[in-house]
């Protein structure tokens, strides 16, 4: 009776822990979740201060006051995001109705360019992940819409409130005291609008790229019931207009968040979304590394300017001349000296579909980057070692612990479903994001 009695008591004590187990059966604990989740929780408070609210909260998305997201912006802004259509003031002719703000910025590659390279008007071909565009042969290098500096990402600019590598677009917040350099006459000028970042360069991008929104455009085409529906509050002696355009666009930008990505599920409560290796370096990323100093937020980016002694744009495959303001970065808008060479903190996410990496591309792989900071040499010799920024010291970290955060920044941080955040067709029925005849063949758009 005794030994039944014991062995009722095992079978008692095996079925509840069989019934506190997991629904999945196959879930193993991946080691350093917890110390992860404390290391971010002492830095930020809770795990919620990384978190990327959904494309459609938009009263969590960080709105410009003046720009209010609607889902009527959102989706106008969508249509001329990608609208070739109205590439209608090209250089020459040949361009006419061929490019779009897509063409730099297009999801297959984590909307950043998928060249060295960007390019508008003057380029065509398209690839797979747009690292098939080239130079149209009928033009010559002061015809092209090109970039003199990589193209940055569109993704999470709801987090910037200046854009671009040198900051110059964006009227309030981190460009406060910088007036006399939104010099009239320049791209610049849009500053004085009052805007943040993305709604000004939004508005300035449309001239600087040769693309037109119009009133006779607007209304003779299916975007007036667009424009009505996103601007009905506007008097509609105002409301077809390129400001009117350019808002929609940045409210679409500002949706443009990688939500989906393994780090995000993580935060959000998703134990196995990240394995062992990501985790550690994840770890690493948020402690022992400091990558965090610069790298934080939502959108593990910043809004500080750093000299890291990266190179500009060079070699033969460079399309254009990279006069002195690029290269000297922040100083080259704000003519402080001071700023020479300082260039704004990128968001890191969904780098591994492109090859080009740094302000001037000359890193081929996200590993590369990571070594560069753990050695900290500056590879340009032009960047005087007084500018170099103070946190561009060496890590001392082990070959494991660099391919740990590589791991982490490929795969944890990529979301592999930003298709979700393009049209399926334009309105003018054009292809996008090029519509060149060799970029429809190469994305089969007829």
């Amino acid at each position: 009776m005794k030994r039944l009695q014991t062995l009722s008591l095992i079978l008692g004590a095996m079925i509840t822990l069989v019934s506190c187990a997991r629904d999945d059966d196959n879930y193993v604990p991946v080691p350093g979740q917890t110390q992860l989740e404390s290391r971010i929780v002492e830095l930020y408070g809770s795990k919620d201060a990384l978190i990327q609210p959904l494309a459609t909260d938009f009263n969590l998305i960080p709105n410009d006051p003046n720009n209010q997201i609607t889902s009527a912006k959102v989706e106008l802004g969508k249509m001329l995001f990608h609208e070739t259509g109205i590439a209608m003031n090209p250089s020459m002719e040949d361009g006419m109705n061929t490019y779009s703000c897509a063409s730099c910025h297009h999801a297959q590659a984590g909307f950043q360019s998928g060249i060295l390279q960007g390019i508008g008007e003057g380029g065509m071909g398209f690839g797979l992940h747009g690292e098939g565009r080239i130079k149209n042969g009928l033009y010559v290098e002061t015809d092209l819409d090109v970039q003199p500096i990589r193209t940055p990402s569109a993704l999470n600019v709801a987090y910037q409130d200046v854009m671009l590598w040198n900051g110059q677009f964006g009227g309030t917040g981190t460009n406060l005291g910088t007036e006399a350099n939104w010099t009239v006459g320049t791209p610049k000028e849009a500053n004085t609008f009052g805007f943040e970042g993305v709604e000004t360069q939004a508005i300035a991008g449309l001239d600087v790229h040769r693309l037109v929104i119009d009133h006779d455009f607007i209304v003779n085409s299916a975007y007036k019931d667009m424009f009505d529906e996103a601007f009905a509050d506007v008097d509609v002696s105002e409301r077809y207009s390129k400001l009117n355009g350019a808002l929609a666009i940045a409210a679409y930008e500002r949706t443009l968040l990688p939500n989906q990505a393994p780090f995000q599920q993580w935060l959000n409560g998703n134990e196995s979304a990240m394995n062992e290796q990501e985790t550690e370096g994840a770890l690493l990323f948020f402690d022992d590394a400091k990558c965090f100093s610069c790298h934080s937020g939502p959108a593990l980016n910043g809004m500080d300017f750093h000299a890291l002694g990266m190179k500009d744009l060079e070699g033969e495959q460079v399309l254009t001349v990279i006069d002195d303001a690029t290269k000297r970065g922040r100083g080259g808008f704000t003519n402080n000296p001071e700023d020479d060479y300082k260039f704004k903190t990128p968001q890191l996410y969904n780098l591994k579909d492109v090859a080009f990496f740094g302000h001037g591309g000359s890193f081929h792989s996200i590993e590369e980057v990571v070594r560069y900071k753990n050695n900290a040499v500056a590879e340009n010799q032009d960047v005087p070692s007084t500018q170099m920024s103070p946190l561009f010291t060496s890590l001392n970290l082990t070959d494991d612990q660099i391919d740990s955060i590589t791991a982490f920044l490929e795969n944890a941080l990529y979301d592999s479903n930003l298709q979700r955040y393009v049209p399926e067709a334009l309105p003018t029925g054009f292809c996008f994001p090029n519509a060149d005849p060799m970029s429809s063949q190469d994305m089969g758009c007829n």
